[in-house]
């Protein structure tokens, strides 16, 4: 970018992550963003803590950001549940003057149909992989963790009821990406719950269909010029590797497109 952004950008991880300094969550992205001249800063909510338990610390964490740049606002890129975390601390607590903008990049805004068809299962048994899961992240960092929250979040129901709850803000602006995986073997990480979602919905990125994370000023699908596509791990560039060598149409390198995402905001005066 020739020019700056004008305001900082508060980076929003999704679900099963933390924040942390020597494994970050984001990969080579937000190295490549400060290059470009970005500010970059963290979220560092909880891995698996309710929406509303995450919103409250990323609240805290804007005003942090504001205090200590001077900016009258941030930019927030948010990833997969982390857009569902910012969006209601925004409409929550009445930051819509706090923030520019939100970009989301493959978030469960409208739910998944695979979600609700597995919580069919009795729901004793959700509880019990909720609380055993909520063990695993409280070993690893979580203050509060509460999965079974999420779980029920992801639900297309859950979905409905968030978004009419936490509206967008009008004074903020919206958009979202969705991203797809040519096959539901084109990630290893992700092959099962691709190949799931694959029979129950069809094309995802290993975990969500494009129809379940378009949003507001939906951006469309975001594919790469590789063999693989862009999974849900590529999409915060988990392998720390370029997507492929070759040029053309397509993303070809994750990082080069979070840094378009930020001057498209410059363009527009974020």
């Amino acid at each position: 970018m020739e020019k700056q952004l004008k305001y900082p950008i508060l980076m929003v991880h999704g679900m099963g992550f933390r924040d942390r300094k020597y494994l970050n969550y984001w990969g080579r992205i937000p190295a490549a963003l400060e290059s470009a001249g970005c500010q970059i800063f963290y979220g560092n909510q909880d891995s698996n803590a309710s929406i509303e338990t995450n919103a409250l610390v990323l609240r805290d964490k804007i005003f942090e950001i504001l205090e200590k740049t001077g900016a009258d606002k941030v930019n927030v890129i948010a990833h997969s549940k982390g857009g569902l975390d910012i969006r209601c601390a925004i409409a929550k607590y009445g930051l819509g003057d706090k923030v520019a903008s939100v970009t989301t990049m493959s978030t469960p805004h409208n739910g998944s149909v695979t979600v609700d068809k597995l919580l069919k299962l009795p729901d004793f048994l959700v509880r019990i992989a909720g609380k055993c899961t909520d063990i695993v992240f409280r070993v690893l960092g979580d203050k509060q963790p509460d999965s079974y929250s999420v779980f029920k979040s992801f639900t297309t129901d859950g979905a409905a009821k968030f978004n009419a709850e936490y509206p967008d803000a009008p004074e903020t602006y919206y958009q979202s990406y969705a991203f797809a995986m040519k096959s539901p073997f084109s990630d290893i990480f992700l092959w099962f719950p691709s190949l799931v979602v694959w029979l129950v919905e069809g094309v995802n990125d290993g975990l969500l269909t494009p129809e379940s994370v378009k949003w507001t000023n939906f951006k469309g699908i975001v594919r790469s010029n590789s063999r693989r596509g862009i999974s849900h791990c590529d999409e915060v560039d988990m392998r720390r590797i370029r997507l492929t060598r070759k040029q053309g149409e397509g993303v070809s390198d994750i990082t080069e497109f979070y840094v378009g995402v930020a001057n498209d905001l410059m363009l527009m005066g974020y």
